[in-house]
């Protein structure tokens, strides 16, 4: 397949790029181009923002376009509209922050979505969910039954820049009692960058139209913590800390990436349903394994970029 990747030279879209490449797919990816990549050379690379336009697409053709870095409803409406007719299928990289709070046992791809009181805000940080709601139905609008939609949860692995996940293997990598997030019995789920992208190509060398939650299973956050400590070889001692004393300590999803007390409002995203993916095809790798790799790549970071684990002695970052 001949792909166009919008965005695509760090961590997320980096990975569905090798992906494409693994497969056997010629990739052109569309970036601004302000640092240089390390992608292999057989990329082709257009250079441009599309906030000012996509001119440099010029008028090829693609089998394929997977908008990675589509945050605000008029860029990716443009984007479609300018290849409906030039690419077979747009794949929408969203996420799952597009649904709405509320009790329920797990999230599917049928839970409410979140409504934005004012459709015209482009307050990406105050409303990111809800700006992805509108570049989601942006897509379908113009492609149909042609478009999909791709709703990852947290991307760990190698090269993550956010440095959520990471922070765990970095913790418990260390020697000595480890801070740990309420009573064990919370849930917590992540998805591995390089099985997201290896979706992804999945998805539309199959054609498949549709929405897909992308996760890995969820499991209690006490397993979560023993299968990373297994993969980086830690001893670490953990030590549970209820989450009302977290709150009182003024510990919250910084100080303690991923962590969601049971009782938010939020929490409900612990728990998303991967079934219609698993189907599809997507495949998880151990989390030993994502926790191995991803510490090896953190450790060869410069010090100032690693993060640095709540102590347990005194609760302070």
């Amino acid at each position: 397949m001949n792909i166009l990747v919008l965005g695509g030279t760090r961590f997320v879209g980096k990975y569905i790029v090798l992906a494409a490449l693994e497969r056997g797919h010629h990739v052109t990816v569309f970036t601004r181009g302000q640092t240089p990549d390390d992608l292999p050379a057989a990329v082709t690379r257009l250079h441009g923002d599309r906030s000012e336009g996509l001119d440099a697409l010029g008028t090829a053709t693609w089998d394929a376009c997977i908008d990675v870095n589509g945050y605000l409803p008029r860029f990716v409406r443009h984007s479609a509209e300018l290849l409906r007719e030039r690419v077979g299928r747009y794949l929408f990289i969203s996420t799952v922050s597009v649904y709405a709070p509320g009790e329920r046992d797990t999230t599917p791809e049928s839970a409410p979505l979140i409504e934005l009181g004012d459709p015209a805000t482009e307050d990406i940080a105050a409303h990111y969910g809800g700006l992805k709601v509108l570049c989601e139905r942006a897509v379908s609008e113009v492609y149909g039954e042609r478009a999909t939609h791709v709703r990852p949860h947290i991307v760990a692995g190698p090269e993550d820049y956010t440095r959520r996940f990471t922070y765990w293997p970095e913790a418990l990598a260390k020697a000595g009692p480890v801070l740990a997030p309420g009573d064990g019995s919370d849930p917590v789920q992540y998805i591995d960058a390089r099985d997201l992208g290896a979706f992804v190509v999945h998805l539309l060398e199959t054609g498949q139209g549709g929405i897909y939650n992308a996760a890995a299973p969820f499991r209690p956050w006490r397993d979560f913590l023993a299968q990373i400590a297994a993969g980086v070889g830690s001893a670490s001692e953990l030590h549970w800390t209820p989450a009302s004393e977290l709150e009182a300590r003024g510990l919250g999803w910084n100080e303690l990436p991923l962590y969601v007390p049971r009782a938010a409002d939020d929490q409900v995203l612990m728990r998303t349903d991967t079934a219609a993916a698993v189907a599809a095809g997507l495949s998880c790798r151990p989390l030993e394994e994502t926790a191995r790799d991803t510490l090896a790549w953190s450790v060869q970071q410069p010090a100032e970029a690693r993060p640095t684990a709540v102590p347990f002695s005194t609760g302070q970052p």
